[in-house]
């Protein structure tokens, strides 16, 4: 062996390989290093140097060079060349699956070195990381080692066969890799073609699996067909802080809790219970596998593409069909390509990368695409902040968000006990990567060293302002400079990345003596996350600055927050780290201004108390009246000492019964829809003509309706209670046409309801933005709504109501919206034989008794023929039943 210090005789080996390196210039640049360096073969240097190297390797594998990196024994470095297999002895480490040695485009080494538990490090082929990790023993979850093989056969038949051999996108990539049968497709038009999927897994949160489990029921099905988990962390209110909250929802909730927990075990569902953590983030740390197929029942379901997955929030009738072996629909997005260039800077943070895209796209500029991101900056982001990247991509209501498989994932991979997926994804990382001169349908650059913290709002996520200006902009909208509550957390920040930086700005206010001004919340992500907090003392430097550790559960984001510290409808200001902040979202109080940032911009401005507070510039006052000005933040991508164990999945007693008891007030079976008469519509009443914006909040309030979720006729009662009546600018106050009275909208529709009149809603555009609610659909079509015309629909919201027997109309002319009014009746042109891009004429009538005119409107629609086969039978899930009980006969 040679002595710490001297040159390796491999040194000379590896110079000459530059004289293979070509133009590449990844190669080049990692080359540059390995050509001036010495081997040290010194161990703890060794790593490091030996890091490079492998870099270097990986760039000449790509490049076309015919030499595999390997680990040289005798030298205890890597060299390239042909290796001698060297039986591993794996000790007490279960990572290391019997392929070891023989892998076609790696291999696997056992490091001399030792961590802290004893086990060996690994090192792959690719994507190495950049330290000395700690690499805890692997957990095996069922249903996580992809299967890239059968994955790049189908890929490889479409690429080929379909399309004539075209570089593709990364996510054109996973998508038609995930075509149900391919040899089907005869050509692929993106915006137009529908493609029929089949998804690796589903996730659902206790909110929406409530409705979505009672659906699947209606399918007959005896297990799930694929993956499927259960995540608890919507029922839980925030109020007296973590454990107790907890311990009250599991009071409050038992019965939805036993519902889910039952229907878990009965179908082979994995059942995440009350305090495991939020969906994503759970998601993440455990089931998101990089070029997988995911649907989740929640719009930030894109939250996995900070681990290369396509996860899509759908509604709970578009996860029945993968729970149910139903091909999924989507029709094919094109893809919008966002290039990241250098580095952010110390205050910058991933968040505000989307802060600052949110602005620039607003919140319809995604709708109809994939967000891909791609470029030289990305090799600089960690898993989890390109992971709240992709969550809020949901904000711009874009399908999905996801980027390329990179270092980072490996890493996180490893770190979160997954070595087995990790190094299937190295070993198959040309398949999760965008083809050379594969074309995006649009691309937006962005220089990460030239982006600054971002602050987005109020009322809506696309408001964005740029740090430097947000001063100004408080003054010029006469707001209060003052902030009542800090939150920090939620699906979107609650890494451990996160609440490390955060942990470093609370350190140097406590060494001077500084509280905040205002109240300070932390909401962790999962119990993984707060048990290593925990282990790490960042919890108490929190709590000694008067911080409250909430549940691991969306809580305020999605309100469910037992705010105490304002008057009702009291105008105020509130600063998150969430992704989204429409009107009376979370705390019920029209008048709250949420304003959303990066969690270190809402800590250091929660010291100040003021909205104009830019930490970056400003001082505050220390315990020793001297000016006092925090320091950039940092911290840990991952835990030094790797993530402390918690809680884990559970899979029960696959013959207990679904609880759901008769009386109860919050869970109801559901019966079918009827299905479509077979006739146009007649004497359509117009229950609410909405003026402005209408989300899925205003549809379908969340708050204190989510404990109806599971109970359609009583959820009912909040149908479209927050729209603004364009007739008389009122919230929910209508004209009922039957008794001349105005009363609220739920009431006037099940009026209509009780008196056999069905109706319609008009609307304006991106009607249904926001989350993947589907009751906004269900709760319309209970009331007796079997269309609604529109200037244009939110994604989700549009294939919601398609799944449930409801026909999204949009105006041709977007003006005439505007022809329409609250007391017109309508009929139907164009609905019996309805067929693909077969448009729909609506006829309006206005007065009454013989003295009336009428005039048409020109409406269109994105039926597809399945989708139109929902319609006729009342509901997809009808088609679904109707289908098995076939198979049954």
């Amino acid at each position: 062996m040679a002595k710490t210090g001297e040159k390796s005789s491999h040194e000379s080996y590896w110079v000459e390989l530059l004289a293979k390196l070509g133009n590449d210039k990844q190669v080049r640049e990692v080359a540059g290093k390995i050509s001036k360096a010495y081997v040290n073969t010194g161990r703890r240097s060794t790593l490091t140097n030996n890091n490079v190297k492998l870099r270097l390797g990986i760039a000449l594998f790509n490049a076309g060079v015919e030499e595999k990196p390997y680990y040289n024994d005798e030298y205890e470095e890597y060299a390239l060349g042909q290796r001698e297999e060297v039986p591993v002895e794996a000790g007490n480490d279960e990572v290391i699956s019997e392929e070891v040695g023989t892998f076609p485009m790696g291999f696997v080494f056992i490091n001399p070195l030792k961590n802290k538990i004893g086990l060996p490090l690994q090192f792959h082929r690719c994507l190495a990381t950049t330290k000395n990790q700690f690499i805890p023993k692997t957990k095996y979850v069922s249903g996580t080692v992809p299967q890239y093989e059968k994955l790049i056969e189908n890929l490889s038949f479409v690429q080929k066969r379909i399309l004539g051999g075209q570089p593709l996108t990364l996510a054109e990539k996973i998508l038609y890799a995930h075509l149900w049968d391919p040899k089907k497709i005869n050509n692929i038009v993106k915006g137009e073609t529908y493609l029929k999927l089949k998804p690796d897994r589903v996730a659902m949160q206790d909110a929406s699996a409530q409705m979505a489990i009672l659906q699947f029921m209606l399918s007959q099905m005896s297990s799930t067909a694929v993956p499927t988990s259960i995540h608890c962390d919507h029922l839980i209110e925030a109020f007296k802080g973590s454990d107790k909250d907890v311990a009250t929802a599991k009071i409050t909730n038992k019965e939805i809790f036993d519902f889910l927990r039952s229907s878990a075990n009965r179908y082979g569902i994995k059942f995440w219970g009350p305090g495991s953590g939020i969906i994503h983030q759970v998601v993440l740390e455990n089931y998101a596998t990089p070029g997988e197929l995911m649907l989740g029942t929640d719009s930030h379901t894109p939250n996995a593409g900070g681990l290369g997955m396509i996860a899509i929030g759908v509604g709970g009738a578009d996860a029945v069909d993968a729970m149910a072996d139903i091909p999924w629909e989507l029709k094919a997005p094109k893809i919008l390509g966002v290039k990241l260039t250098g580095e952010l800077n110390e205050w910058t943070s991933p968040k505000d990368v989307i802060l600052h895209l949110v602005g620039k796209l607003t919140v319809r500029g995604g709708t109809g695409h994939i967000i891909e991101y791609f470029g030289p900056g990305i090799e600089k982001l960690s898993c989890t902040g390109m992971a709240t990247i992709c969550n809020m991509g949901a904000e711009v209501g874009a399908t999905t968000s996801l980027f390329p498989f990179t270092s980072s994932m490996y890493s996180y991979l490893t770190s979160t006990r997954r070595q087995q997926v990790a190094h299937q994804a190295s070993l198959y990382s040309s398949y999760l990567k965008a083809d050379v001169d594969a074309k995006y349908d649009q691309v937006i650059e962005i220089n990460l060293s030239e982006l600054e913290p971002h602050i987005n709002g109020p009322f809506t996520p696309d408001l964005s302002t740029p740090l430097s200006k947000f001063s100004d902009f408080i003054k010029k909208n006469g707001w209060k400079d003052e902030i009542k509550a800090g939150l920090i957390g939620s699906c979107t920040n609650s890494s451990y990345q996160d609440m490390s930086r955060v942990v470093s700005l609370t350190t140097q206010a406590l060494d001077k003596g500084l509280q905040p001004k205002a109240d300070f919340f932390i909401t962790p992500g999962s119990e993984q996350i707060r048990e290593t907090m925990e282990r790490d003392g960042h919890f108490e430097i929190l709590e000694k600055v008067g911080g409250h550790v909430l549940a691991n559960a969306c809580g305020p984001c999605i309100g469910q927050w037992k705010r105490t510290d304002i008057q009702k409808d009291e105008e105020n200001a509130i600063l998150t780290s969430y992704n989204r902040n429409f009107r009376n979202r979370n705390d019920g109080n029209p008048s709250t201004m949420n304003f959303l940032a990066s969690p270190e911009i809402v800590t250091a401005m929660t010291f100040a108390g003021k909205l104009s507070f830019n930490p970056i510039t400003d001082t505050l006052i220390d315990k020793d009246g001297k000016p006092f000005k925090f320091s950039s933040p940092f911290g840990d991508e991952l835990p030094s000492e790797g993530f402390a164990e918690a809680q884990i999945d559970t899979l029960a007693d696959r013959t207990a019964d679904i609880i759901i008891s008769p009386d109860s007030t919050r869970l109801q079976l559901l019966e079918p829809f009827q299905i479509f008469p077979g006739k146009e519509y007649d004497n359509l009443r117009i229950l609410v003509k909405v003026k402005g914006k209408c989300t899925t909040d205003h549809i379908s309030a969340a708050g204190p309706w989510l404990k109806y979720k599971g109970h359609l006729e009583n959820i009912s009662n909040n149908t479209l209670i927050g729209a603004l009546n364009a007739e008389n600018n009122k919230v929910n106050v209508v004209r009922n046409a039957l008794t001349g009275t105005d009363d609220t909208i739920p009431n006037v529709a099940r009026y209509y309801k009780k008196n056999g009149v069905q109706w319609v809603v008009i609307a304006e555009h991106n009607y249904g933005e926001g989350s993947a609610r589907e009751h906004a659909a269900l709760q319309v079509r209970y009331l007796g709504c079997p269309i609604i015309i529109a200037k244009s629909f939110a994604r989700i919201h549009e294939t919601n109501l398609k799944k449930q027997g409801v026909l999204p109309l949009v105006f041709k002319n977007d003006d005439d919206y505007n022809l329409i009014t609250g007391s017109d009746v309508i009929t139907t042109i164009g609905v019996v034989g309805l067929k693909p891009d077969k448009d729909v004429i609506i006829r309006v009538r206005r007065g009454k008794n013989g003295d009336y005119k009428e005039f048409d409107i020109e409406t269109k629609h994105t039926m597809s023929e399945d989708q139109i086969e929902w319609f006729n039978k009342g509901s997809a899930l009808n088609l679904i039943a109707y289908k098995n009980s076939s198979r049954n006969l």
